[in-house]
C-alpha cells in the first residue's frame, strides 16, 4: 500500500488508524531493536496498518518463528494479504481476542506483542482488556512493544506491566513517537 492510498484510508478511518502516514523507517527499527529474534518462537503484532513493521520482523525472524497480525480495518487486512509469507498469519479479529487465535494456530503463548494500536482512540474499557489480555496470553519474561504519539498510557503500561516499561522516543517519525518496551 503507497503513501497516498495509507493516507486516504487513515482519513476514513483515523479512529483504528491512529495515524495518516506510515510509521518512518526510524521508527520501524526502534520498535523491533529490543526484540530476541534467535529466540522468539511467536510474535504477536496488534494494528500493523499496512505492514510496515511487519515487514520488517519478517526480514528478521528465524525460520522456526510465527507472526500472528491482528488487523481489524478492512483496507489494511487487504494490503497485508498481500504480503506471501510463510510465517505469517495474518487475523481480522479484535487484539482482546489474541488467547483464542493462539490457541487456534496451536500456540499457548506469546513470546513478544508488537502493539501499533492507537489507545488514545479506543475506548478505555477495551484498551484495558486488549492489555490485558496481551499481558495473560504472554510467556514469563515475554516483551511487550507499543509506540504512542503521547504518554498518555505510560502508567497504564507501568500499572500492567509491575513498573518493567522503559520509555524511549522517536524523533524521526511523523509525528516523532514514544516507544514503550515492557516486560512481563
Amino acid at each position: 500500500m503507497d503513501r497516498l492510498k495509507f493516507f486516504r484510508e487513515a482519513i476514513r478511518d483515523i479512529k483504528t488508524s491512529g495515524t495518516i502516514v506510515p510509521s518512518s523507517r526510524f521508527l520501524t527499527r526502534r520498535m523491533v531493536k529490543n526484540i530476541d529474534f534467535d529466540n522468539v518462537k511467536v510474535i504477536v503484532e496488534f494494528g500493523p496498518g499496512n505492514g510496515i513493521i511487519t515487514k520488517e520482523i519478517l526480514k528478521r525472524i528465524q525460520p522456526q518463528t510465527k507472526l500472528i497480525a491482528f488487523e481489524i480495518n478492512e483496507r489494511f487486512f487487504q494490503s497485508l494479504e498481500k504480503i506471501k509469507h510463510s510465517q505469517l498469519i495474518i487475523e481480522k479479529v479484535s487484539a482482546e481476542d489474541i488467547a483464542e487465535v493462539l490457541q487456534k494456530h496451536g500456540f499457548n503463548k506469546a513470546d513478544c506483542v508488537v502493539s501499533s494500536l492507537p489507545f488514545t482512540n479506543i475506548p478505555t474499557e477495551i484498551s484495558d482488556r486488549i492489555l490485558k489480555n496481551a499481558y495473560d496470553a504472554m510467556i514469563d519474561n515475554g516483551l511487550f512493544v507499543q509506540f504512542q504519539y503521547s504518554l498518555t498510557y505510560y502508567k497504564k503500561l507501568k500499572k500492567v506491566f509491575n513498573d518493567k516499561v522503559k520509555l524511549s522516543f522517536e524523533l524521526f517519525n511523523i509525528p516523532p513517537a514514544f516507544v514503550y518496551n515492557a516486560k512481563k
